[in-house]
């Protein structure tokens, strides 16, 4: 089972949407939508394959320390670039909540905002994990002191 999001197995679907807003519209159009979208998926799907999910926009920072693509401090898509991540017991259940009569009038509207259209790429969950307490952390850093080469 994940401890990311509770009750999603291990063999659950991960969903993400890439969305790049239209020039004439802002983040705050957007969550307006997706929020009435998330609501939806909640209130009819947590029954059927639905565990969780997140909305997140750029913010516009860009690790130097953790990216390979130069020293870019800034990321272009600040404030116009949002992904969607929603998390499933399977692939099927999820394509099924897309079918349901009362979610897709609300998807075109977040889809109107776009100007990249929509690609939703379903994933399989490799790895997760929360982070240790403070004992935890330090038990594992004097473990791997004492047993690491």
């Amino acid at each position: 089972m994940s401890g990311l999001i509770a009750g999603m197995p291990r063999d659950g679907v991960i969903t993400v949407n890439r969305m790049i807003l239209k020039d004439k519209y802002d983040l705050d159009d957007l969550e307006e939508r997706v929020a009435m979208l998330c609501e939806n998926v909640k209130t009819y799907h947590s029954e059927t394959g639905f565990y969780g999910g997140f909305v997140c926009a750029n913010s516009g920072a860009i690790s130097n320390e953790g990216s390979t693509v130069g020293q870019v401090v800034e990321s272009d898509l600040k404030g116009k670039e949002a992904l969607i991540v929603t998390f499933w017991r399977s692939f099927e259940e999820h394509e099924q909540s897309h079918r349901s009569e009362t979610f897709q009038p609300l998807f075109m509207d977040v889809l109107e905002l776009c100007e990249n259209g929509n690609e939703e790429i379903a994933y399989s969950l490799l790895w997760d994990g929360k982070s240790y307490s403070r004992e935890e952390a330090k038990a594992a850093q004097e473990a791997k002191a004492r047993y690491a080469a």
